[in-house]
């Protein structure tokens, strides 16, 4: 890549001030050409400007990083994701790598380190952070002549697991709400799909099922 062109970084959070940080921190050496608080936002917003690289958070309120990747690299291949997570879950991680994301790290992270990873992950390098690295090659050795994939996982939506990780920490309806900003009867209907999808018959089953998964 020229080293006189700077790199054209777009970023996605659901925060305005983490996003005002990072713009604060990046801009003596990339330019910030756009940032979105939503996954719409984001989809309409990178397919304009065109970035090089995205910033992208995983946990949203309206669907997550995860959606954000999957509908721009249909049409926009060329741009490169690095996800910036305050998560580090297994299942967060190999989420979005199988969606495409080129590395992961999260949010604690040294402006100087965020900075060499966004140009790595330009010129095509996977970065992670070296716990994160860990998951990603533990998951690839446990079978490695397939694609990372979990059949009864991949058919529940973004937020299904959203949900589904919050009741398996022990959360209660009425906090999963609070902390997804849905209402109580949504995530009812949620935990319902859930059940229906892997074909279990309460929440006892399903945190067992999601802590073998290390999704807690």
């Amino acid at each position: 890549m020229d080293e006189q062109a700077r790199l054209r970084v777009f970023l996605v959070d659901d925060h305005a001030m983490f996003r005002a940080g990072v713009r604060a921190e990046l801009g003596a050496y990339v330019d910030v050409v756009g940032e979105a608080s939503s996954v719409g936002q984001a989809v309409t917003a990178i397919a304009a400007t065109q970035p090089d690289v995205v910033l992208l958070d995983v946990h949203m309120p309206d669907g997550g990083g995860r959606a954000v990747l999957e509908s721009v690299r249909k049409s926009h291949p060329q741009v490169r994701f690095l996800a910036l997570s305050v998560s580090d879950a297994a299942e967060d991680v190999i989420g979005l790598i199988r969606a495409g994301a080129r590395g992961y790290v999260t949010k604690t992270i040294a402006p100087e380190d965020l900075v060499d990873a966004i140009r790595r992950v330009a010129d095509g390098d996977a970065v992670f952070s070296p716990r994160l690295a860990g998951f990603v090659l533990d998951a690839f050795a446990a079978r490695p002549d397939t694609p990372v994939a979990d059949p009864e996982l991949d058919q529940l939506t973004n937020r299904e697991r959203e949900v589904l990780r919050l009741l398996a920490r022990g959360y209660a309806y009425k906090e999963i709400a609070k902390e997804l900003f849905i209402s109580i009867k949504t995530v009812e209907t949620h935990v319902s799909n859930v059940l229906r999808k892997l074909q279990m018959s309460n929440r006892y089953e399903l945190s067992r099922w999601a802590a073998d998964r290390r999704l807690v």
